[in-house]
């Protein structure tokens, strides 16, 4: 896309396991003109899940029209369902002020990185310090079935390897460290 777009994003990606949702939540709680932008996705709702908060429900047919007429800047299928950042969602953050946070997967977060204008974004990648810990913290989620968490592995592992593809690098050993490390990096992006 040679049309390149204004804003100030900011893209936190990371493997599943490395800390990113909890990171992310922590900066909306200590900025408020920090948005969560609200992605699309076709799974259903989980209990207590409301639909334009977490996401917004599609069903598959809604998701391919917008997938046809371009809305989305990055969209991916993952575990049967697919997801996708909203253009419109982004776009309503930038005008009302706010800095859209974008808590997306590699792939996408590579694609968004090429519509947005360099001095408009900031992608930060959050890596764990290992693998064996990124297994453990996985493992101790008691979520993942033995084939489920073996897919996350092999995917993190992939993932990994884009780390330098991102503005910034974050080791997430303790995660105290890890969120000052990143708020610091975000507040010097926004105050410029």
């Amino acid at each position: 896309m040679s049309n390149k777009k204004a804003g100030k994003i900011i893209v936190i990606v990371a493997p599943s396991g490395a800390g990113k949702t909890t990171i992310a939540r922590k900066l909306l709680a200590d900025n408020p003109k920090i948005k969560f932008s609200t992605s699309a996705t076709t799974r259903p709702p989980r209990k207590g899940e409301k639909d334009g908060r977490e996401y917004y429900f599609l069903s598959e047919e809604e998701f391919s029209r917008k997938v046809k007429e371009d809305d989305f800047l990055e969209w991916e299928e993952y575990s049967g369902n697919k997801y996708g950042t909203l253009q419109s969602e982004v776009d309503k953050l930038v005008e009302s002020g706010y800095f859209p946070l974008l808590d997306i997967e590699v792939k996408g977060a590579l694609n968004v990185q090429r519509i947005y204008e360099k001095d408009s974004l900031i992608s930060i990648f959050i890596k764990p310090p290992s693998m064996d810990v990124l297994k453990e913290r996985l493992a101790n989620r008691g979520s993942e079935t033995d084939e489920s968490l073996s897919r996350r592995l092999e995917r993190a592992k992939i993932e990994l390897q884009h780390a330098e593809d991102f503005d910034y690098s974050v080791v997430n050993d303790d995660l105290e460290t890890a969120y000052t490390e990143v708020k610091e990096i975000i507040e010097s992006f926004i105050t410029d």
